[in-house]
């Protein structure tokens, strides 16, 4: 018998959401992340009648989420836990970059839910039409080695993991036309 190999790391590819209304979700995901439809198909299996299937990406995978819509299936009661995925969270390289999406976001409608600066990250957290919570983030030291050891090592990330809400339109303004990375993390840290 041969020995057990060590395991062999993979990334996160895709995730698949069940849906009820495919064409709303398919508009929200293009206008919040920018997803482009790469293929979509009514009846995908060739025995799902009235099911209909949409691969989505905003980058060079095939697909980073697959949407599937299956008649009348109904949406979760909204503000009632239960078990499920929490998020979905999408990086940005940059604050700037995720301020820039937050400006264009709050200008056609779509605003966050929370708003949480957690020392290792700045995270915005929207809901897409089924009431799924979509998180866009940024690492703010920029190297996941060092926001690996601040998440094992930092007594105050310890005290607070889930971090404190950050009002993002101060942040704007502390950022101005200028300010940068810097500038804006540290103005971010003190809301």
């Amino acid at each position: 018998m041969a020995e057990r190999s060590e395991v062999k790391h993979s990334a996160l590819h895709h995730v698949g959401i069940t849906t009820g209304k495919i064409d709303e979700m398919l508009l929200w995901y293009s206008k919040a992340i920018g997803m482009k439809i790469n293929f979509e198909k009514v009846n995908p299996a060739s025995n799902l009648p009235g099911v209909k299937a949409a691969w989505v990406t905003n980058d060079k995978a095939n697909h980073r989420i697959a949407l599937i819509e299956i008649p009348g299936l109904p949406v979760a009661e909204t503000g009632r836990p239960r078990s499920s995925i929490s998020h979905l969270a999408f990086e940005y390289d940059s604050l700037d970059d995720l301020l820039d999406t937050y400006i264009r976001l709050r200008d056609i409608g779509i605003k966050p839910v929370v708003t949480a600066g957690q020392g290792i990250s700045i995270a915005f957290y929207y809901k897409d039409p089924d009431g799924n919570t979509v998180e866009l983030t940024m690492d703010m030291l920029g190297d996941w080695d060092k926001s690996t050891s601040f998440m094992k090592t930092s007594p105050a990330f310890a005290e607070m993991p889930m971090g404190k809400y950050v009002d993002v339109e101060k942040m704007l303004k502390a950022r101005g036309p200028r300010r940068r990375l810097q500038e804006t993390a540290k103005a971010a840290a003190e809301f």
